[in-house]
C-alpha cells in the first residue's frame, strides 16, 4: 500500500471516530471511553489492542476540557482535509 493512501485511510478512520465521539457521546461517557482507550493503548503489545488507542483516548478526553476543545476542533478539520479533500501526492 502506498504511503499516501495509508495516511489518508488513517486520517479517515481517526476523523470518523472523533466525529462519532463528539456528536454521539455525552461528555461523561466520552471521558470514560477516552480513559478506556488510553488503558488499552498501554497494552498495545497485545494482538487485539494497539498503541494507536493511546492518542485517540487523549483526544477523546481533551474534547471535554474547555481549553483544549479549540485545538481538537482544528486537528479534526486538518484530518478531514487530509482524508477527503487533499489530492494524493507521489512524494509523501
Amino acid at each position: 500500500m502506498q504511503k499516501g493512501k495509508l495516511k489518508r485511510r488513517i486520517a479517515d478512520y481517526t476523523y470518523r471516530m472523533m466525529h462519532w465521539g463528539q456528536n454521539r457521546l455525552p461528555p461523561g461517557i466520552r471521558s470514560l471511553v477516552g480513559v478506556l482507550l488510553m488503558v488499552g493503548g498501554v497494552f498495545g503489545f497485545l494482538p487485539v489492542l494497539g498503541f494507536w488507542m493511546l492518542p485517540l483516548g487523549v483526544a477523546f478526553v481533551a474534547l471535554d476540557v474547555p481549553g483544549t476543545r479549540r485545538h481538537i476542533d482544528m486537528w479534526m478539520l486538518r484530518l478531514y482535509r487530509q482524508a477527503y479533500l487533499d489530492e494524493p501526492t507521489s512524494n509523501q
